[in-house]
């Protein structure tokens, strides 16, 4: 989610770029739906974690309790155990059973939708593009260009 600029790169044809070339410098918003657990409470909180921006659509159920393994029976199925609990940084247990509570709150209303229209990704992208114009993406120019040259080294 978080993968900043680690350097700039200044290519003898004059072109400059950042380094990662795939990184993402910029404002983000994430999507959750009230029908998203495990995996789905786990990414938005981490997300909220890293401060990685607006949080757009419904709680999520709350029920990530911690990694799972599989256990096989003796009729051959197989049940899921979570062999772990998640807990804070700060000493505090997980909040299992509460989810994530979106920032905004939008129901995915199927008569707007039927109509072609998605109201929580208007509103990530509405809360996305206030961040972009309130703190817009700065390229770090390429500083001036060095004498190295035996002449230009006497100088130093």
């Amino acid at each position: 989610m978080k993968r900043p600029v680690i350097y700039n790169l200044y290519w003898r044809h004059g072109r400059h770029h950042r380094f990662p070339t795939k990184a993402n410098p910029g404002p983000m918003g994430m999507l959750i739906n009230g029908w998203a657990g495990s995996g789905g409470d786990g990414l938005p909180w981490a997300f909220r974690e890293l401060n990685g921006g607006s949080i757009v659509g419904e709680r999520t159920l709350g029920i990530l309790v911690g990694p799972a393994t599989g256990h096989q029976l003796i009729d051959d199925s197989g049940i899921t155990v979570p062999d772990a609990r998640l807990y804070y940084n700060s000493g505090k247990w997980f909040d299992e059973g509460v989810g994530v509570k979106p920032d905004f709150e939008v129901w995915d209303d199927p008569n707007l939708m039927a109509q072609g229209r998605d109201p929580q990704l208007e509103k990530v992208v509405e809360e996305v593009m206030k961040q972009v114009k309130a703190d817009p993406l700065k390229k770090t120019p390429p500083p001036a260009r060095e004498d190295r040259t035996a002449k230009g080294q006497n100088k130093q």
